[in-house]
């Protein structure tokens, strides 16, 4: 049987770039758009931190909510535009004198200003268009539109979604140790492996120390795509190595 390894995510805005290793990583990525948006306050699905001057700062797009009515991330929607204007304005002052900032500023200014009613369609169209440039070769598939049927645990629903794809192999983030089942992965001959990423510092403008967590924006600035790439590869040369 061949090996297809699945792995999945919420689809976040504008992610990490331990994010992005995951996509690497597998041979389909699923994102999980039709799951609750939180009922107050903000989530990786609306917020994002850059660096300013090697100190983190977190911006937030500000997103309607009906009273009383539970929400999926696949149905939120921004306020309004203005947030567009605020961030591009927050990443030129930080981000201007950046080595690769004037050889990217307009694909990442357009990847802002896209335009979509619909937020996760939004963060969707950022991430297929980071992966497309970072020239990975992952299937990226929506949950939303693989039919998948309702079910109560989310090991539940991880374990059908990878069915759907004919997957051999689950790769769960670095935590998921913590609360994955494994026993119920076992059951549907479904292997758990667990994301290698190794975070990797790199030059970072105005910072003495290196600020983590950062949207690859930052990344993409600071090292351009290539780099950041060839960071992936050695990763995962890295740790072949340890596993021989």
């Amino acid at each position: 049987m061949k090996k297809i390894v699945v792995g999945m995510h919420q689809p976040n805005m504008m992610p990490w770039i331990g994010y992005f290793y995951k996509i690497f990583q597998s041979d389909v990525f699923i994102l999980v758009d039709d799951i609750q948006f939180i009922k107050s306050g903000s989530s990786y699905t609306n917020s994002v931190s850059f660096n300013e001057r090697g100190k983190t700062i977190k911006l937030t797009v500000p997103i309607k909510r009906v009273k009383g009515v539970t929400q999926n991330i696949n149905e939120i929607t921004p306020l309004d535009n203005e947030w567009k204007r605020k961030y591009k304005k927050r990443i030129e002052l930080a981000y201007c004198k950046c080595k690769y900032y004037k050889e990217e500023k307009e694909f990442i200014f357009n990847l802002i200003t896209h335009s979509s009613s619909n937020h996760a369609e939004y963060n969707i169209h950022f991430i297929k268009e980071i992966s497309r440039r970072l020239n990975l070769s992952t299937e990226i598939k929506i949950s939303s539109e693989m039919n998948i049927e309702k079910v109560e645990s989310a090991t539940d629903r991880i374990i059908k979604l990878a069915k759907a794809v004919d997957a051999t192999h689950y790769i769960s983030g670095r935590g998921g140790n913590n609360y994955q089942d494994h026993k119920l992965y076992e059951d549907n001959k479904l292997n758990l492996i667990y994301s290698n990423f190794i975070d990797f510092e790199y030059e970072q403008y105005r910072t003495q120390e290196f600020v983590k967590g950062l949207s690859i924006i930052d990344a993409i600035f600071n090292i351009g795509f290539e780099k950041l790439k060839l960071n992936f590869e050695k990763i995962t040369y890295e740790n072949s190595k340890l596993s021989i």
